[in-house]
């Protein structure tokens, strides 16, 4: 039996000039060297979505944009998420903001980790994703990566690649992702049961 999580790894920015997709494709580098999950790069880019103009949050009545339905249908098929974070005025970028607010019932209790990155880390827009996620129903994980500084700024500029960084990142990176397994088969267990009750309630 295949146990392993299904987990997207959102690319949270979409600016031309972006950083995040170097981090990316080294966050799914070391995460796919795992046995326990499978990580998928999904990046915000490739969906076009409009600024959220529904009647309401798909908690509440479906939603009417063929592009929100796309990616609503995306990113249900995930166990969990990984998402790079730009720090844009002390919070998450524009773009990140609003795909999550494009959905709200495919997020839920699931679980959420974060890379940030920027002179601080992308510490403060780490922080900000955080309380979005807990108000999607989610389960931010405890431990965030935060490319920072010096090493930020090297990587920036391009005088140094991230496998040349990755030392400093490590050890978060790693404990991260274990959060993201534990809480992943926890959920994905809860769900699952949740499911079998509703069944059975209307068999009965």
């Amino acid at each position: 039996m295949n146990n392993k999580l299904n987990i997207a790894l959102i690319i949270g920015s979409t600016r031309q000039a972006r950083l995040a997709p170097k981090v990316a494709q080294w966050l799914h580098g070391v995460a796919s060297r795992r046995s326990d999950m499978n990580v998928e790069m999904v990046d915000l880019k490739d969906f076009d979505l409009p600024l959220f103009d529904e009647k309401a949050s798909n908690l509440w009545l479906p939603s009417a944009d063929p592009r929100a339905l796309a990616w609503q249908e995306k990113i249900g098929e995930f166990d969990g998420y990984l998402v790079t974070t730009a720090e844009y005025n002390h919070s998450m970028t524009g773009a990140l903001k609003n795909a999550f607010d494009q959905a709200y019932v495919e997020w839920g209790r699931k679980p959420i980790g974060f890379i940030g990155y920027g002179g601080v880390g992308g510490a403060r827009a780490i922080e900000h994703a955080r309380t979005v996620a807990v108000e999607l129903h989610m389960v931010p994980v405890r431990t965030g990566v935060h490319l920072a500084g010096a090493d930020f700024y090297a990587v920036y500029r391009g005088e140094k690649t991230m496998a040349e960084i990755e030392a400093h990142l490590l050890p978060a990176t790693g404990a991260m992702l274990d959060e993201l397994a534990w809480w992943g088969q926890a959920t994905r267990a809860a769900r699952q049961r949740d499911a079998d009750e509703a069944i059975a309630t209307a068999a009965a």
